[in-house]
């Protein structure tokens, strides 16, 4: 390993549009109140139609750089200049609605012990609403996993890859071409995978960043279709990174990726758009992966009827067990 700079210059990069008023202050504010100070803050402005140029630039804070895009390039796009502006050694690519912890960059700093050629390092990540509010919290318990390891324990549960927790190495991000994927799906999932397989990876389990829930996700809105082909793309990535665990990480990786995807089915707006979603992850899969019983149920009823449903439940039970 090649050793860097104690105090390496960090890039936290925050690509945005339209929410100067909601979120977008608290993502940047968690970046520029590190305790660690050699940083290289970028907002890029994804053409917002709202005041945010004027609350960036009123900032001043001589480390930020604001870029503005006429028109707007899209995200995958966006995410990508914000990649080729790093002047950094490693970049935070921090989502306008996620946040980081004050001591964030210091804790990933202090357990990279001046290595400059680990392709990412992560850390727990904690899971909020719309408001703040802690849903839950989640460790990275991923220290001492082999790299198969590691894509077993993302398949199970055991762990969970997170944009606003990962540092990446600036050089090797740009030496495997930025964030991409055919669909843009999985255009980061599929940079931290190949990152962390050739070149390793530093896991600190402290949970240090935080990834927002809220209506205004954009997860939801592209096809099940792209999620299905950039799934099944990003699995024969990871069984060809790790050959000799092929086998095992196929069977559990198409297991993973059907429920994901079935999830995402389950979320579409009418029955019958449900139940056409819900087919094509039976044809993308092969039809091997079927979903369980209370999937089908989101299916059918959607996620909101079955959350519903759910609740009347346990709350029916409460009832009856106190009569």
């Amino acid at each position: 390993m090649i050793a860097m700079d104690a105090s390496p210059l960090i890039t936290i990069a925050i690509p945005t549009y339209n929410r100067a008023d909601t979120y977008l202050p608290q993502a940047l504010q968690s970046a520029l109140r590190q305790t660690y100070s050699n940083l290289d803050l970028v907002v890029s402005d994804n053409c917002s139609r709202d005041h945010t140029r004027d609350y960036v630039t009123s900032i001043g804070d001589p480390r930020l750089r604001y870029f503005r895009h006429e028109p707007n390039i899209g995200a995958t796009n966006n995410f990508n200049f914000c990649f080729e502006q790093a002047k950094g050694s490693y970049l935070l690519l921090l989502h306008d609605d996620d946040m980081i912890d004050h001591d964030f960059v210091d804790s990933c700093i202090q357990a990279a012990k001046g290595l400059s050629e680990v392709g990412i390092l992560r850390v727990g990540t904690r899971l909020v609403d719309f408001e703040g509010k802690v849903i839950r919290e989640l460790p990275n318990r991923a220290a001492g996993l082999s790299t198969g390891a590691f894509f077993r324990a993302w398949f199970s549960g055991t762990i969970a890859m997170y944009l606003c927790s990962t540092l990446f190495n600036t050089k090797r991000l740009r030496e495997i071409g930025g964030f991409n994927s055919k669909h843009n799906c999985y255009q980061d999932g599929i940079a931290m995978v190949e990152l962390a397989a050739k070149y390793g990876r530093i896991d600190i389990p402290e949970v240090k960043a935080s990834f927002r829930f809220h209506q205004g996700e954009l997860t939801l809105t592209r096809r099940v279709e792209e999620w299905c082909e950039d799934s099944l793309i990003m699995l024969d990535l990871m069984c060809g990174l790790v050959p000799d665990s092929r086998a095992q990480l196929r069977n559990e990786g198409l297991r993973f990726f059907s429920r994901a995807n079935y999830h995402r089915a389950s979320a579409m707006s009418s029955p019958l758009k449900r139940l056409v979603a819900y087919g094509k992850v039976l044809s993308y899969f092969g039809y091997r992966c079927l979903p369980s019983f209370h999937l089908l149920l989101h299916i059918l009823y959607g996620t909101r009827t079955y959350n519903a449903l759910r609740f009347l439940k346990r709350n029916l039970t409460f009832v009856s067990s106190k009569s």
